[in-house]
């Protein structure tokens, strides 16, 4: 059978035309519904100051939030951490500081520590909530880690994080 030449590019083009705009509306609909974009002004994760921290053999690299205004974003909007990625909490007073996680995409854990770098408190933190985790001793410092972290390096209250920048 013979087709007219002209009938042939037009099935071409339909039928290459059809699988593209598939794979384009799958790839714009792919996004996860409770991702959320990072509002105006926020802090790109590669502008957090940096501190190398180390609990026990492991070496920790971590955002540092030391102001108002980075202790309020923390780790919102992120989706990944790196295996040994972190973000530690500098607060101007020893007290009882108290985080909940909400915009925070990706589950957290948190040890809580004394100026001295000893952990006081760990907590497992779900994401997108806002549940009060708050420590049952005083402190000066936070590190969130990737959910799970802190029990799979053997990190239990009582041991000391090294590294710690001074406190406000």
């Amino acid at each position: 059978m013979r087709f007219p030449m002209r009938s042939l590019i037009a099935r071409f083009a339909v039928a290459v035309a059809l699988p593209l705009a598939a794979m384009s509306f799958a790839a714009t609909t792919a996004a996860p519904a409770h991702a959320q974009q990072m509002p105006a002004g926020a802090k790109q994760p590669g502008d957090f100051p940096r501190a190398k921290l180390t609990a026990g053999m492991f070496v920790i690299d971590a955002a540092v939030a030391a102001n108002d205004a980075d202790r309020e974003q923390g780790l919102m909007y992120r989706t990944t951490l790196a295996p040994n990625e972190g973000m530690l909490f500098v607060f101007n007073e020893n007290a009882v500081h108290c985080f909940w996680m909400k915009n925070t995409l990706i589950p957290l854990s948190i040890a809580f520590m004394r100026a001295d770098g000893t952990v006081t408190d760990i907590d497992e933190m779900q994401a997108e909530t806002t549940n009060n985790h708050c420590p049952k001793n005083n402190g000066v410092y936070a590190l969130e880690m990737s959910k799970g972290w802190f029990s799979s390096k053997g990190i239990k209250p009582g041991m000391k994080i090294q590294g710690l920048p001074a406190a406000q």
